[in-house]
């Protein structure tokens, strides 16, 4: 199962050029991203010591920044700090970050105008357990936000998210959008499994238009297996026999319980998380 639990390593770290460790590196106080969440970020996983789809995420980033009129980082720049970090951390399977700020700004909602802050990281992790569990959320994404579809450093709502989850004894917590239809968890695309069919909502949901969800849909219409991106009410999520997370640290991954009910493995899920590793293991950059 691809890495995901910090093993209390140290991280290595590269802010705008330097590369340092966690504990010596330095943004300003006044930084947008601090202070008021103005930045955008990708988290990547890392296997033999490379980051997988990191042409895919910097595009992201890419689209993220523009979504909130940042001017995005030179590429370039970017993958010299990747290259860095990958390279003093030697870290053969890990998560690596990337993050880009507005900078050093006002204290309120302004932007002030000038370079932005940017920071890569890379560290070690531990695999997510084999049984996993998630819980739906009082809480909804709003599909309709200025910011749906984006993935920025403005990650409170997750973190309530997941603490809720967590006192529940789960590992995700999943979001249903303002229309009651089935969204994403806190860092997860999600699959039903409906009819034969593994169903996963549109974009117009709300939902982050994941990597491994990109890369997912690419490879099952390559090979027939049936994927459909459709609404998914929220009652055929707590239906569904079998659900499954997609991400860039989990790949495609079972959900073992939901809301206390047992999921029971079908055929689909089992292909779904066999073509996933098949495919993402035959190319590190796809």
């Amino acid at each position: 199962m691809t890495p995901t639990t910090s093993t209390g390593q140290p991280v290595t770290v590269w802010v705008d050029g330097m590369l340092t460790s966690d504990a010596e590196a330095r943004v300003s106080a006044l930084d947008h991203g601090l202070t008021v969440g103005d930045g955008v970020f990708e988290s990547c996983k890392v296997t033999g010591g490379t980051a997988f789809a990191l042409t895919r995420h910097l595009r992201r980033l890419e689209r993220s920044a523009a979504g909130l009129g940042l001017t995005p980082p030179e590429e370039s720049w970017v993958r010299q700090g990747v290259q860095e970090v990958l390279a003093a951390a030697g870290v053969d399977s890990g998560r690596l970050r990337i993050t880009w700020t507005a900078g050093p700004g006002p204290l309120g909602s302004d932007r002030s105008p000038g370079a932005g802050t940017l920071v890569v990281a890379a560290v070690a992790t531990r695999p997510w357990p084999a049984r996993v569990a998630a819980v739906t959320v009082p809480w909804t994404r709003n599909e309709r936000s200025a910011v749906a579809g984006l993935k920025t450093t403005s990650y409170a709502e997750n973190v309530v998210a997941l603490r809720y989850a967590h006192g529940r004894g789960a590992h995700e917590a999943i979001f249903a959008n303002t229309r009651g239809e089935l969204c994403e968890g806190t860092g997860s695309n999600v699959l039903v499994v409906s009819d034969g069919r593994l169903l996963t909502p549109p974009l117009e949901s709300g939902c982050l238009a994941g990597i491994t969800r990109e890369l997912f849909l690419e490879w099952s219409a390559e090979e027939g297996l049936p994927v459909v991106e459709d609404v998914v009410p929220m009652a055929a999520l707590r239906a569904a026999p079998e659900v499954l997370l997609l991400s860039s640290t989990r790949d495609v991954q079972p959900v073992a319980v939901l809301d206390d009910r047992d999921l029971r493995p079908t055929g689909l899920g089992r292909a779904a998380v066999e073509l996933f590793a098949r495919r993402s293991g035959a190319h590190l950059d796809p």
